[in-house]
Order: C-alpha cells, then sequence, then structure tokens
C-alpha cells in the first residue's frame, strides 16, 4: 500500500502515546546512500499507512561513489526500542527500515542494488540481525518465484514441487534457529510475534483454522507494534486478505474476537478500529460491508467502550447508523412513489417500486451521462428483453434516472428505447438517495418478493441471473 509522507504536527495524544523522549544520551545514525541526490531526509515511524517524522537532516554529499550522499543524525534524546525508518522530503516510498536497539551510534551503508537492504553495518548487532533475517526473507521470495515458473511446465512440475517443500523446511529450519538465537533483539521478538500461523497437516477446513489462530502469540499489550510497518500489513491483510470474500457476519466475529482480545487496552483499540472503519462505511467493494460498519458502531462506539471517542464524534456516528440500516441486507425497502417521463405532479399518477407481479424487483439507479451507467443499462435491456421475449421475466426494473436535467433523461429513454419502469426527476415521495443509501451512479438494489434488500450494490448485468439462482438455493437450504 502506498505510504502517505505526513509532515504534519502531531496532536498532544500522539505525542504522549507514541514519541520517544526527548532528552538522553547521544545519538549518532549516518546513513550512507548511493543513488541518491541531498536533500532533506526524515527518520520517524510507521503509524497505519503514514510516516511520522521524528528527525530531520539535509544530506551532504559523500566521499565515493558508494556512497554518493550522507545523511547523518545527531543529538541528545533517549530513542526508545524499536523500528525506525528513513526517507527522503517528497520521496513516494521509504528508503529503508530499520531499528534501534541498544546502540543509538551506527552506520548503515546502502547496497547499490536493492538500496532497502544495507550492504553493511557497524556499532549496531541489533541492525545485522534485523538485516540478516531480511535479507533471507528475500531470497527464499525470489527462489519461490522462481520454482513456481517451473511448476507450470509439466516436464517441470514434479521436481519444482519437491524443490518447494525443500524450501518451505529450509526457511522453517531457519526462522526457529533464528529466533531461538536472537531473543534479546527487539526485531526479532517482533518479527516471531508476527509471523503467519502454520497449518497442521491433518486439519481439514484449513482456511478457519488459518483465520481462527491468525493472531495467535501476538502480544497487544506491546504498544510498540503501532509503529512498525509489519504490525499494520498483517491487520491490513487479515482483513481484506482473509476476510475479503468473507460475508458480512462472519467479518463482524472475527472483528469482535480481535477487538475483545486487547482486553480494553484504547490505544490498541482505537488503531484498529480507525483503520478498518472507514474502509467499511459506505463501501461498494463488496456486499453487505456497510453491515460491518453499523455492526461496530453500535458496538464498539454507541456502548461507551470508545472512551476517545467525543461527544460529537458519537452523535455523528448514531445519525450515521440510522440511515444507512434502512438500506442493509435483510432490511424491508421503502417503497418509492415517482413520477413516469410524463412528469405528472399528481401523486395518483406516480410509479410505487413496490407493487409488480414479478418475484423481484431492481432499482436501478443511473445517469445517462454516466458512460459506465450507459454500458451497464444497455446490457441490462438485452437481458431483460431476452427474459421477456422468453416469457420468463422474473423482475422488473424500476430505473430512476439520477439526473437533474429532466429532459436529457427523458430523450435518453426514448432514443434508446428503454423498456424499463422509466421514472425520475422530483416528483418522489421520499428521498431516495438517503432511503437506500445512494451515492453516486450506477447503484443497483434487488429487493424479493416481500420487496425485503438482498443485494445493495453494483453488480455486473451478467451476473444478475447467477446471483438470484445462488440466492434462491440458499433460501432452500434453510
Amino acid at each position: 500500500m502506498k505510504k502517505t509522507l505526513s509532515l504534519l504536527v502531531l496532536t498532544s495524544y500522539f505525542l504522549v502515546l507514541l514519541a520517544p523522549a526527548a532528552r538522553g544520551q547521544k545519538y549518532e545514525m549516518r546513513f550512507e546512500l548511493p543513488k541518491h541526490d541531498t536533500g532533506m531526509y526524515y527518520i520517524g515511524y510507521h503509524y497505519r499507512d503514514e510516516l511520522v517524522p521524528l528527525d530531520s537532516v539535509q544530506a551532504i554529499p559523500g566521499r565515493s561513489s558508494s556512497a554518493e550522499v550522507v545523511a547523518l543524525f545527531k543529538g541528545n534524546r533517549k530513542w526508545e526500542t524499536g523500528i525506525y525508518t528513513l526517507w527522503k522530503k517528497g520521496g513516494k516510498k521509504p528508503i529503508t527500515d530499520f531499528t534501534i536497539d541498544g546502540s543509538q551510534r551506527f552506520t548503515l551503508s546502502l547496497s547499490p542494488a536493492e538500496e532497502v537492504l544495507p550492504e553493511w553495518v557497524t556499532g549496531s548487532e541489533a541492525n545485522k540481525v534485523m538485516f540478516t533475517y531480511d535479507q533471507k526473507l528475500r531470497e527464499a521470495k525470489g527462489r519461490a518465484r522462481e520454482i513456481d515458473k517451473r511448476k507450470k511446465d509439466p516436464t517441470t512440475k514434479a521436481q519444482a514441487e519437491k524443490e518447494m517443500e525443500a524450501l518451505a523446511d529450509e526457511m522453517k529450519a531457519f526462522e526457529e534457529n533464528y529466533f531461538a538465537q536472537n531473543k534479546k533483539y527487539y526485531c526479532a521478538r517482533i518479527a516471531g510475534m508476527l509471523r503467519n500461523p502454520e497449518v497442521p497437516d491433518e486439519v481439514e477446513d484449513k482456511p478457519l483454522y488459518y483465520r481462527s489462530h491468525y493472531w495467535d502469540g501476538v502480544d497487544f499489550s506491546d504498544h510498540s507494534l503501532v509503529r512498525t510497518p509489519d504490525f499494520f500489513n498483517k491487520m491490513n491483510y487479515y482483513f481484506f486478505g482473509v476476510l475479503y470474500h468473507a460475508d458480512a457476519d462472519t467479518i463482524m466475529r472475527y472483528a469482535d474476537l480481535l477487538l475483545e482480545s486487547m482486553n480494553g487496552d484504547t490505544l490498541m483499540m482505537r488503531y484498529v478500529l480507525d483503520f478498518i472503519m472507514p474502509r467499511y462505511y459506505r463501501s461498494t467493494k463488496n456486499v453487505g460491508w456497510d453491515a460491518v460498519w453499523c455492526h461496530l458502531v453500535r458496538t464498539w462506539y454507541l456502548s461507551g467502550r470508545c472512551p476517545w471517542a467525543t461527544r460529537g464524534d458519537i452523535a455523528y456516528k448514531q445519525k450515521e447508523v440510522q440511515k444507512l440500516e434502512q438500506s442493509l441486507i435483510g432490511a424491508i425497502g421503502q417503497e418509492l412513489w415517482m413520477a413516469d417521463t410524463n412528469q405528472s405532479s399528481n401523486p395518483d399518477e406516480w410509479i410505487s417500486s413496490h407493487r409488480f407481479p414479478q418475484k423481484y424487483v431492481i432499482l436501478w439507479f443511473w445517469d445517462p451521462d454516466c458512460h459506465h451507467c450507459q454500458e451497464q443499462t444497455a446490457t441490462l435491456q438485452t437481458l431483460y428483453d431476452s427474459l421477456s421475449a422468453a416469457g420468463n421475466k422474473i423482475f422488473e426494473v424500476y430505473a430512476v434516472g439520477y439526473e437533474a436535467d429532466v429532459a436529457k433523461w427523458k430523450r435518453y429513454v426514448r432514443d434508446h428505447h428503454l423498456p424499463f419502469v422509466n421514472v425520475g426527476g422530483s416528483n418522489v415521495n421520499i428521498d431516495y438517495q438517503v432511503a437506500y443509501n445512494v451515492h453516486g451512479a450506477p447503484t443497483m438494489i434487488i429487493l424479493d418478493e416481500h420487496r425485503r434488500i438482498i443485494m445493495n450494490k453494483v453488480l455486473p448485468t451478467n451476473q444478475i441471473l447467477p446471483f438470484l439462482k445462488r440466492y434462491e438455493e440458499k433460501l432452500k437450504e434453510k
């Protein structure tokens, strides 16, 4: 994920909880950088997907081709033990991560070939330990990629699979020895804590075991975790990798389990909630994700378990939950009454979104000026016409023109012979944007025979029938 290089002044909250003490011993950290130029360089720490600066220096030219630039940080400060990072002002990504553990006087000379790893380290055994591990992982990943290529060839597949098993055994032995030999170093402890779980061969449901044991061994009372990129990456992968295709109820359950395991540690809870909640809020990526946001708000914020939240924040979230819950899957869809292309102002002539003989109703919010809307509307029209011709129109399309220019919308409907129930304009009984959480076009809502919401995101048109088939199969199973 792209790092955001934040140079804003930290709030007192972060200064108190996260920043190192300003007094202490002398430090001198020298970074010799090939393939770089002079300019302002920073050292600081990761906080979620941001970089927080703690010190800066103007780099000077080096004295050799292997050190074209030298960034020398020095002063008086007792740095907390942890993982830190170096980056250049205006740079798009960090140059390298490093550790401060014991010695505050060391030199890192970066390799010209692979700038993220030093060519050599002096004055810091902890950094030697850290980079030994990083280098071994990098080499193993490179070898794994090469083996994967040969697994695609039938003539070399069997041998490649044996090599992959051997590589896995080699790395397992390396890690066991590495963590056993380097327990005193912070970087080794953190790396061991954040390793992904191994799934025993005898386990039948391996995905379930993996996500259930994903956080085994992580000590959430260690607040230094929030300043490490690996903790952020592990959390990001858990929610948007491991749980990406899970249903909303499963995501809620595992999110609650993770937060409960923090035993009321508000710093860690806030770290997690502040990261995941914006990604579920009004999300258009996956069906049901908006329900996750509502659940987290009700379970953690509105129950008084987030003491950092202000009254204004609580009031806002409570208001948003009440609005969003109207359009969650399982809720009864609110009945719309809207004028068709005749644009009658008489409510008695408006058309209901619910009163059709078809089992399903597709609420289709679209904009004739939107190119994607035009494409999807055309393919929806093809499907609609084919089902009508076959006498198997199991759904009606209630197409709402999401366009302020009524004349333009009516012209598009007429010119393209749209066969749907076409409604639009300002003649409507309720605000459909609020009722169905419509914040852009196209938006698709599918209502079942009881006019409950069963889908509240845009599906590609060719997925509508498969979706309805899966839905009916699940109903039979229940």
